[in-house]
């Protein structure tokens, strides 16, 4: 019965996912440029793109008020399965710096790059720093890593170096600004990360484990010595879950006895609700993981939304939940 009615949900969950209803300002994206771009194309201050949220943000904080940004892809929005749009092309196009995340986290966009004629330096943020990826897989016959590497917080240090540095070449005018801002954002990631090995330890140590909707958390639980028992997508939300990879996840949860399993901002909850339900526990909240809140959320930073994702797990897993403050 539950693997009848399980292979249903996934059949269903794939039919709403790649089709249904158009996202809300995708039509209007279909028909050209829509007023946020429009704006950032007839901004008088140098222009930078960024593939994703997470990413924009990052180049915010660093860059200063002297620039413009403009992230392509909008809060909420897979990057995994994004199909981009004619006017994704032309904001690259008018770009003066432009940054991505690489590691094959928005695939369909890296190709849109690739393809603009725009000369301007093309940043692939975690493939050009430091950063040590997880999980070589093969896809496709080539390699690719786990590119959510902005969720171990030292690795978001590595980020800020990086687009510090290629801000600093491209506009070397705002060297000492693009300084002084970086050295600033980093100690507030360094805080942040002290901050968060504190929350989690306050979670009974046989319920330190966490579920989610796909494997976007390997690095924050590797920092944060919070283990990954499973998910029910794999490092890319487009992946096809198995019925027998959830059948095996609903034992793993039922023996590991934890509280509460997780959902993503991101991504469809029907099968993590599915996966609760069948597993006898509840849904301890929403994580944001490739993808930042609307303006004015919760998460609509990346402090925030890491400190969001904190409170929420933490909380959810039965620890003791004190707020963040950034220095």
């Amino acid at each position: 019965m539950f693997r009848r009615s399980f292979s249903s949900l996934v059949c269903l969950f794939f039919l709403s996912a790649c089709g249904g209803d158009t996202p809300p300002d995708r039509t209007v994206k279909e028909a050209g440029l829509d007023p946020v771009a429009q704006a950032f194309l007839q901004s008088k201050k140098p222009k930078i793109v960024a593939t994703t949220t997470i990413l924009a943000d990052m180049v915010r904080v660093v860059a200063g008020e002297d620039f413009v940004v403009f992230s392509v892809l909008r809060p909420g929005v897979d990057p995994h399965v994004y199909e981009s749009t004619p006017g994704d092309s032309r904001v690259i196009s008018g770009a003066d710096l432009v940054f991505s995340n690489g590691l094959y986290l928005e695939p369909k966009l890296i190709k849109v790059i690739e393809a603009t004629a725009n000369p301007a330096p093309k940043v692939t943020v975690a493939e050009a720093g430091n950063v040590k990826p997880l999980k070589p897989i093969e896809r496709s016959s080539l390699f690719t890593a786990d590119p959510h590497c902005w969720g171990s917080p030292d690795n978001a240090v590595l980020y800020v170096d990086t687009i510090e540095q290629s801000l600093s070449k491209q506009f070397p005018e705002s060297k000492a600004q693009f300084a002084a801002n970086a050295e600033r954002y980093r100690a507030q990631i360094r805080a942040m990360g002290a901050w968060i090995k504190t929350q989690i330890v306050t979670i009974p140590e046989e319920r330190r484990l966490l579920v989610t909707s796909h494997d976007a958390f390997q690095y924050y639980g590797i920092y944060a010595d919070l283990p990954i028992l499973g998910s029910i997508l794999g490092l890319s939300t487009e992946e096809e879950p198995s019925v027998k990879k959830i059948t095996t996840l609903v034992e793993k949860v039922k023996k590991a006895g934890i509280p509460a399993i997780f959902t993503e901002t991101s991504t469809s909850p029907k099968l993590v609700t599915a996966l609760a339900r069948e597993s006898g526990v509840k849904i301890g909240g929403s994580l944001y993981s490739d993808s930042l809140g609307i303006e004015g959320s919760q998460g609509d930073t990346y402090l925030k939304a890491m400190a969001a994702n904190t409170q929420i797990i933490v909380e959810g897993l039965g620890g003791t939940y004190t707020a963040f403050k950034a220095p």
